[in-house]
């Protein structure tokens, strides 16, 4: 059965859609840590991360720094923090997550629920600088 983000990817369901090449896809995570909380997913539907090949993994933190340089412009933090887990989604894919303190990367957090308008400003302030 096809993941999510693989649904995403094939716009069976929406998604705030930040850039997307032929190998990978990011958008904005829809339950965020904070605002501006992105993914970044190969288009390959691959399990665990570190099954990709090599080059695959390369390119993909690759195609993730060109994302995070995009949120660091367009939001107001100190950093950009990037985890894997790989535990909700059976797909493989990067958290970027915006960070202005340890607590905001804590996966334990209550997530947010922003609204449409939120999502949507987040997604076009971050595109701006892509």
């Amino acid at each position: 059965m096809a993941s999510i983000f693989t649904k995403i990817i094939h716009r069976e369901i929406p998604a705030y859609i930040l850039f997307e090449n032929e190998e990978f896809i990011s958008f904005l995570d829809a339950f965020p840590l904070v605002p501006g909380h992105a993914l970044v997913v190969p288009k390959k539907e691959v399990d665990n991360i570190f099954d990709l090949e090599d080059e695959e993994l390369s390119r993909l933190h690759v195609f993730a720094k060109k994302i995070a340089h995009a949120q660091k412009k367009a939001i107001s933090c100190m950093k950009i923090g990037m985890a894997v887990i790989g535990l909700e989604v059976p797909h493989a894919h990067i958290h970027l997550v915006p960070l202005n303190a340890v607590k905001d990367m804590n996966f334990a957090n209550p997530k947010l629920q922003l609204s449409q308008e939120e999502m949507e400003s987040m997604r076009t302030k971050i595109m701006a600088h892509l």
